[in-house]
């Protein structure tokens, strides 16, 4: 099975309308699980790089961009680094970083916590909860999704998803 990356700006675009087939110069695949493999790599691929440069433009990385979020959706109540683990879309091995870089750009607060003192209490300040409001109809890809697919496709489509996880 082979996979590719695209990582040029005018060809996501231009890869929007193209079959899997197409997009990586395959004219047969085993069967239809491989090629719904092959379709889910490469379109999760297209999803990250299509979301990375967005939140870039704000001067975050994605994962910077998935930790203010899981901090708005506690506020304004802390978290801790085990919550956002648990919480993350994608696996992050030093959270303790990721939280360091968002702090020294004043986007999270950090505090001793006052119910575990080994713990540390993390909030979302107002410069965070601002970059989220600025991002938020980008990053859930408004301008791409409801052109290309119906709302009635996308709850089929994560119901799908669903159901492939088992």
């Amino acid at each position: 099975m082979s996979f590719i990356c695209i990582y040029q700006e005018d060809l996501i675009q231009d890869l929007k309308f193209m079959k899997i087939e197409d997009a990586v110069k395959v004219t047969k695949f085993k069967n239809e699980w491989h090629r719904a493999t092959v379709n889910l790599v490469y379109t999760t691929n297209w999803i990250n790089l299509t979301l990375e440069k967005r939140a870039s433009r704000h001067q975050i990385t994605l994962q910077q961009f998935n930790v203010l979020r899981i901090l708005r959706g506690q506020y304004p109540n802390p978290a801790t680094n085990n919550l956002l683990k648990e919480r993350m879309l994608t696996n992050t091995p030093d959270i303790s970083r990721l939280i360091d870089r968002l702090v020294t750009k004043g986007h999270v607060s950090r505090c001793k916590s006052d119910g575990d003192k080994r713990a540390v209490d993390l909030l979302i300040t107002e410069e965070g909860l601002k970059i989220l409001e600025d991002l938020d109809s980008e990053m859930l890809m408004a301008d791409i999704l409801p052109k290309n697919i119906t709302e009635k496709d996308c709850k089929l489509l994560s119901d799908l998803l669903d159901k492939f996880r088992g």
